[in-house]
């Protein structure tokens, strides 16, 4: 399937902005089973200094510096990215085998690095406990992290506006409510208490209207899931807690990190600007939908 993502974030600030420098991660990234055939990001006021580039996990990245008064800040980024269908979940090897090799083995130090805590992901004993009842001993690792995926889906409730940024991933356990990027940060801190390597995914979802409602351009939302190492042989797959299944070909993966702060969209400093505020709008469509509700790169023919 081929979609053309389209992600808008639009500031406007009660004061002029003198001064602003952010990191922009908005630009998909290619994975093994994902090609972004054509991006574009547009920058409005346009920067007075900008590079692009890719950071230390290898996601696409802008630096942005502004150095002229600005009283808005808008990015718009668009692309068009070919996704494959999932392959079927492999059970893997026994998840105490991962662990030793995680500790033991130089050759995954890439993998090892995922089993640390982060700045903004600490890991949790009482969240390990909970998810530690998932893996029995010798039990496959595909099967066992299935299990937590499909836990975390079933108990706990999908409610907006009930936790933040700060709100910790004992909060979450212990309200069993919160929203995508409360139940990846919850499954990371887990399976890291585990010994296993999770990296926290930034993406987009296909999502449906329901019913007959027609779609409602740019009312789709960001999405966050799990990536697990498994192994050498199996590597590493996506599990969505949120919806309780694997990360599959209508999941769009913007880029992964450590955790949230790794990888958010757009960060950055400010001089001035007061009381501001933001919107985003995100829409995800079948590219051949999407040019027909208008949603183009600059300058495509209609």
């Amino acid at each position: 399937m081929i979609y053309r993502v389209r992600h808008v974030t639009r500031y406007t600030y009660e004061t002029p902005v003198d001064l602003a420098a952010h990191v922009v991660h908005l630009t998909p990234r290619p994975t093994p089973r994902q090609t972004v055939l054509r991006s574009k990001l547009t920058i409005d006021p346009p920067p007075t200094r900008e590079s692009s580039g890719t950071d230390y996990f290898g996601n696409a990245t802008n630096w942005l510096f502004h150095e002229e008064p600005h009283t808005h800040f808008v990015l718009s980024s668009i692309a068009d990215v070919s996704v494959l269908p999932a392959a079927p979940l492999s059970p893997g090897p026994a998840w105490e085998t991962v662990v030793d090799a995680v500790r033991l083995d130089p050759t995954c130090w890439e993998a090892a690095e995922f089993a640390l805590p982060s700045p903004a992901l600490r890991v949790s004993a009482k969240v390990g406990a909970w998810i530690s009842s998932s893996f029995s001993p010798d039990r496959p690792i595909g099967e066992a992290v299935m299990d937590v995926t499909r836990r975390i889906y079933d108990d706990f409730r999908f409610r907006a506006g009930v936790t933040g940024l700060s709100t910790s991933v004992e909060q979450v356990l212990a309200a069993r409510a919160g929203v995508c990027q409360d139940f990846t940060n919850l499954m990371i801190s887990g399976l890291r208490w585990m010994g296993l390597p999770a990296r926290y995914v930034s993406g987009y979802i296909r999502t449906y209207p329901s019913g007959d409602a027609a779609r409602l351009l740019g009312a789709d939302q960001s999405h966050a899931w799990v990536a697990v190492w498994l192994g050498h042989a199996c590597g590493w797959v996506g599990f969505d807690p949120t919806n309780g299944i694997i990360a599959s070909g209508e999941h769009v993966v913007l880029g992964y990190g450590r955790d949230y702060w790794d990888i958010s969209p757009v960060r950055g400093m400010i001089l001035g600007g007061g009381t501001g505020t933001m919107k985003v709008e995100v829409d995800l469509l079948p590219r051949e939908e999407a040019a027909e509700r208008g949603v183009r790169f600059p300058g495509e023919a209609v």
